[in-house]
């Protein structure tokens, strides 16, 4: 990661889980780098996938927020479901201050 710094900000914004769509294979293998890899950063990540329990598995020991999202797909009526914010580092302790 050429651009890894203490003072980076990385926004990552993942398929959602078990959902289908997005034109290319996204395995949970995926998520689980993607969990390793924010174990060992120099900088700050913000992660946002929806909310799944093998997703806040994957991510335990991280701060998680969920918050309520509205879905609507080809302009269907929307449905309430759930995203997560996953901080790499205690964002209530730490708040990351960006403007």
């Amino acid at each position: 990661m050429g651009y890894d710094r203490p003072h980076t900000l990385f926004y990552v914004d993942p398929p959602y889980f078990e959902t289908e769509g997005y034109g290319v294979a996204f395995p949970f293998s995926e998520y689980e780098k993607m969990a390793e890899r924010l174990r060992s950063i120099k900088g700050r990540a913000i992660v946002s996938p929806n909310d799944h329990p093998e997703i806040r598995r994957v991510f335990d020991g991280f701060h998680i927020k969920s918050a309520p999202i509205q879905c609507t797909v080809g302009g269907g009526k929307g449905v309430e479901r759930r995203e997560l914010v996953i901080f790499s580092w205690n964002d209530s302790a730490e708040p990351a201050e960006l403007f």
